[in-house]
């Protein structure tokens, strides 16, 4: 026989077995922590995105204000009235906007995160136009509510009408309103956007688009996009608390093979079906060796 291989008892072999399975019970790891994410919200009374050319257009001023705008995780509240921007007014303040209420509140907790906002009587001025209000609205309001659990909630309250560039406009949900004032500009209010997916939330009660030309005024063009009362938010991811490690599994029980006799320790020779003859042979071999030495020893 060629063979070196021999069959390992049953209880040597689960024994090898468990010790082959320790170092991966041992080294089990538990699932990952997973920090909590207190969402977001954000909140903003007015923000103005307008290009203003000055003096026939020789010099161009970007028109970029924002009143009270708020951002969470951290919670915060602003409550300005006004708003005004230097150098296009023949280097005086020039005031944007004014109004008797104007509130922002953006809050984010492990479960709730939430923006609001509140215009109430305000006016709304851009360069070129210091009599003639832009738009002025009694009161609009936004709230965006994104809570664990629930879907998230974009709200937007307006008035029946507002005034535009001296016009009385009524307002409806059926899209876009116009306004052109000859020899002023035009105006499109785009009204009560709200969004929402499956973990953010955003309302906008009116959003501005503007052309404003009026003549012989010193002020040659204001364009751009002007947002009143807007708020957003993103829901929290919930803390997950972190697993025990897995405790190692213990060595399995002393197993006895089925189909062959406990104790079988024979040779292998690869398992082919001679094998009970050749192992038949190689007792009858040692036994009539052993005959051979008797004999011998008798003789002598």
């Amino acid at each position: 026989m060629n063979s070196s291989s021999f069959r390992m008892p049953a209880r040597r072999l689960a024994t090898v077995a468990a010790l082959a399975a320790g170092p991966v019970a041992l080294t089990g790891v538990s699932p990952a922590h997973a920090t909590g994410d207190h969402g977001r919200a954000s909140a903003v009374v007015l923000r103005t995105g307008l290009d203003v050319s000055l003096l026939n257009k020789s010099v161009n001023v970007p028109l970029a204000v924002s009143l009270n705008d708020v951002q969470a995780p951290r919670s915060a509240e602003k409550a300005t009235l006004t708003a005004t921007l230097d150098a296009v007014d023949g280097g005086r303040p020039f005031s944007v906007l004014r109004a008797e209420a104007a509130e922002a509140g953006a809050t984010a907790t492990a479960t709730k995160a939430e923006g609001t906002t509140t215009l109430a009587h305000a006016r709304l001025h851009v360069p070129g136009l210091p009599l003639l209000s832009l738009i002025e609205v009694e009161q609009v309001t936004s709230r965006a509510t994104c809570e664990v659990g629930k879907k998230p909630v974009a709200t937007t309250s307006l008035p029946g009408s507002v005034t535009v560039l001296g016009k009385r406009v009524t307002l409806t949900a059926g899209g876009p309103t116009d306004v052109e004032v000859p020899g002023v500009g035009d105006v499109r209010l785009d009204l009560s956007s709200t969004r929402t997916t499956g973990r953010t939330a955003a309302a906008t009660a009116l959003e501005l688009k503007v052309s404003v030309n009026p003549s012989k005024l010193n002020v040659a063009e204001v364009d751009g996009t002007v947002t009143l009362a807007e708020a957003t938010c993103r829901t929290p991811r919930p803390e997950v608390a972190a697993q025990p490690p897995a405790e190692p599994s213990a060595p399995p029980a002393d197993v006895e093979p089925q189909g062959e006799p406990a104790g079988t320790d024979l040779a292998e020779t690869g398992g082919s079906s001679a094998t009970p003859y050749l192992v038949g042979a190689a007792v009858a071999l040692l036994a009539a060796g052993g005959g051979a030495v008797i004999l011998a020893r008798r003789r002598g």
